[in-house]
């Protein structure tokens, strides 16, 4: 008998799948929103609707030679969890007690726009160098964890 996937092994699944949208050069990241069950909004790393994407013009990061985790301004893309965000408030959503799942630990900019949206939780599949938004998500109450993904 097939042993049927966990409501987290579902969810984590779904977030790497929704990454291999992503067009980022470096770090392919995808998240998903889900409170009751449900699917409330996906979202992955890259440009802005209808703008260039570093796969087609290359990584402004990568040539300014920036290390990851730092200078999260300077990029053309939109972080997955941003994406998430604004996904959800495009069509209404309100992610007020959802659940987050990402293929990657929110950097510290993400980690306080989901505070502020008052996530319930976040899991992540990798870890960060971001040891500020993990003390933030505790501080804040809101449980995270780093979960193995399928």
């Amino acid at each position: 008998m097939d042993k049927r996937l966990s409501w987290p092994e579902y969810y984590r699944g779904i977030a790497k799948l929704v990454a291999e949208r992503s067009t980022c050069t470096r770090r392919k990241v995808g998240a998903v929103a889900v409170r009751d069950k449900r699917v409330l909004a996906t979202g992955y790393n890259g440009a802005p609707s209808g703008l260039d994407h570093c796969l087609d013009i290359g990584c402004l990061r990568q040539q300014m030679g920036i290390p990851s985790g730092q200078r999260h301004e300077i990029c053309r893309g939109l972080h997955a969890e941003q994406n998430v965000i604004i996904q959800a408030a495009i069509h209404g959503v309100q992610l007020k007690g959802a659940v987050i799942y990402c293929t990657t630990q929110p950097c510290l900019i993400c980690t306080k726009m989901l505070i502020n949206c008052a996530v319930e939780a976040v899991y992540y599949a990798e870890a960060y160098p971001d040891d500020l938004g993990e003390a933030m998500l505790k501080e804040a109450g809101v449980p995270h964890a780093l979960l193995s993904f399928p």
